[in-house]
């Protein structure tokens, strides 16, 4: 029933890419150096919100950005909100000059991230003096509840970040500040709670360890992708790429930023990611929620593909990188191909129980435990092993053993890509390439349809 080489060899290849990338994931982020401090006053900053309807957040946002960066200029988009949020911008920049609002209005309003970002920059560039040196001048993308860390502009103007005259665009590592509240759905019961901590506390691990190990992994090939939260690039660069793409930010993408990043490299700029500096956000407490966010990723991840012949014949990728980003191109495909080899070994199993008896079938698959046994901990021990290293860097007051438990459960936690992923190419196949944004959780009702956001 299981014969053919090519059903028998494909988990095993997944299986061997996984474990070699998430090794070298590892290695470089446990293996990092030190960061070395730039002098921020070598730059202009310039922070790119971008909003719709974030009045419960953003009057705290722009505040604590012009707090802790006093030098920075923040442009808010108001992406046509139907709530106060033009109103409340408005009325911090009437008392502070470094603080700008980008209105938009409908029908140009509500196209997508990009278009809103797009906006900004065109304000942007006529709001700075001829004879600008668009070199010094960076532009970070902060979502509307966003938190930046204080020494961030040291850590990205130092010689890994832009004191490197190389260095086009820096990512820095996201955190989410709600990992440790007790009750993140104050309206729910402890199981509810329960479910939501341990659903935000893993968003937590994966993007300030896993995803950064990633990260730090394709700093070693060149590949390194933009998130859509901490993003900083050179204004030259987003000249660079809008001189030959007409815009900066791509319409119509659902991963504006890992695509930014994508003409960034192809057009001989480099990225690099700090993982000493972060930029905070809050998890999602909600399964629902948090799945929709993912399939909007998966969905994303599978409209890059298109990039592929460029990448592959770009004098700017090595070939590792080309290997790093293919191999991260074709995440989803692979999940959809391991979700149907699953549903055909099932029917071929029902197909044999129906003709020699269920326990013909299930006899010959209960022989092969030892080899399941041996397969489940090769694929789930990386995982753990994640546990402690979070556990140095972000939880040093819980024991290794709960740090444990954290990495069992991120295993968990990874086959939400599964039903992400097949969510995202149904969509895809239907055409259906728009979104709603992700509501904040200090929001209780929302008016109005919503824009895509990261």
């Amino acid at each position: 029933m299981f014969s053919n080489p090519l059903l028998l060899a494909f988990p095993f290849f997944l299986l061997l890419c996984f474990l070699l990338y998430w090794a070298g994931a590892r290695h470089a982020f446990t293996r990092r150096p030190a960061v070395v401090d730039g002098d921020p006053s070598t730059h202009d900053w310039h922070f790119f919100v971008p909003c719709r309807d974030e009045e419960a957040v953003i009057g705290t946002t722009v505040e604590r950005l012009r707090t802790d960066h006093p030098a920075a200029h923040v442009w808010v988009i108001d992406d046509d909100s139907d709530d106060r949020t033009g109103a409340i911008v408005a009325e911090l920049a009437e008392t502070d000059r470094r603080v700008h609002l980008v209105r938009r209005h409908r029908p140009n309003a509500r196209q997508g991230k990009g278009a809103a970002l797009n906006s900004a920059y065109d304000e942007l560039n006529q709001f700075l003096p001829k004879g600008t040196d668009r070199e010094r001048v960076v532009v970070c993308v902060i979502d509307a509840d966003g938190q930046l860390d204080p020494r961030a502009l040291a850590r990205v103007s130092g010689p890994g970040g832009f004191g490197d005259p190389e260095i086009g665009g820096v990512q820095v590592s996201v955190h989410m500040r709600n990992a440790e509240d007790p009750r993140p759905l104050a309206d729910r019961g402890r199981l509810g709670n329960a479910f939501a901590r341990l659903l935000v506390r893993m968003q937590d691990m994966e993007f300030s360890v896993s995803n950064a190990g990633m990260q730090l992994l394709r700093g070693r090939t060149g590949s390194v992708g933009l998130g859509g939260n901490g993003q900083f690039t050179r204004l030259a660069a987003l000249d660079r790429i809008a001189a030959a793409e007409r815009r900066p930010w791509q319409r119509g993408a659902l991963l504006e930023d890992y695509e930014l990043g994508l003409h960034m490299i192809l057009g001989g700029d480099r990225i690099a990611h700090i993982a000493d500096t972060w930029v905070s956000q809050e998890g999602l407490p909600h399964g629902r929620r948090f799945l929709t966010q993912r399939t909007r990723w998966a969905q994303g991840n599978l409209q890059c593909v298109r990039y592929a012949p460029r990448i592959v014949s770009s004098r700017h990728y090595s070939g590792k990188g080309v290997l790093e980003t293919l191999y991260t191109f074709l995440q989803p495909v692979a999940h959809l191909v391991t979700l149907a080899l699953c549903a055909v070994m099932f029917v071929l199993l029902g197909v044999r129980a129906a003709e020699d008896g269920p326990g013909e079938a299930f006899g010959g698959m209960l022989a092969l435990w030892p080899l399941v046994l041996g397969l489940a901990v090769v694929s789930i021990t990386p995982f753990v092993l994640w546990g402690p290293v979070y556990r140095r860097d972000r939880a040093a007051d819980r024991s290794l053993f709960v740090s444990l438990l954290w990495g069992l459960a991120l295993w968990l936690y990874a086959y939400h890509l599964f039903p992400a992923s097949a969510r995202g190419f149904v969509r895809m196949l239907r055409g259906r390439n728009g979104w709603a944004k992700t509501r904040r959780n200090a929001e209780v009702v929302v008016s109005g349809p919503t824009a895509v956001e990261s």
